[in-house]
């Protein structure tokens, strides 16, 4: 199978582990941290341009998990995070990260943050090697081993 069959294969398998728990994907916390997780996902090769920031924002207002939330709220968190990204991306990404690693004892949030960067980040076709690596460091922040996401190595 080839490399973007077995992506858009993982991808729907995700999105549809996500909807099964949709339900269990209610708190603040795991809000935020999707949120700062597509923000990475936008600004993975370090800026954030206005294409990738509307991508990004139209997946979000489309997918079915994060309907438990205020669309109006979760754009606001995005461009707020995609905003730390952009005035200084070393010190945003690692607050971004401590974001994420909140939800680190809650296995069902932190497992659902990860599936939605893959899930985001595969989107246009192209899971690259920058999205794998900021999905691997949301793994280490959750502490969850990148190798159950298939993200270990670039």
């Amino acid at each position: 199978m080839a490399l973007w069959d077995r992506l858009k294969e993982s991808a729907t398998t995700m999105q549809g582990q996500l909807i099964a728990k949709k339900n269990d994907l209610k708190s603040g916390a795991f809000r935020d941290a999707s949120m700062a997780m597509c923000a990475l996902v936008a600004a993975a090769d370090g800026s954030v341009d206005a294409a990738e920031r509307q991508r990004v924002a139209s997946l979000i207002a489309t997918n079915e998990v994060l309907q438990n939330f205020p669309a109006d709220d979760l754009h606001a968190r995005f461009t707020g995070y995609c905003h730390k990204l952009t005035v200084d991306y070393a010190f945003g990404k690692v607050s971004l990260l401590q974001t994420i690693g909140k939800v680190h004892k809650k296995p069902t949030e932190a497992r659902a943050v990860i599936q939605i960067g893959i899930v985001i980040g595969g989107a246009d076709g192209d899971f690259d090697k920058d999205e794998r690596a900021v999905v691997r460091e949301a793994c280490f922040a959750v502490g969850i081993d990148p190798a159950e996401f298939d993200v270990q190595r670039p």
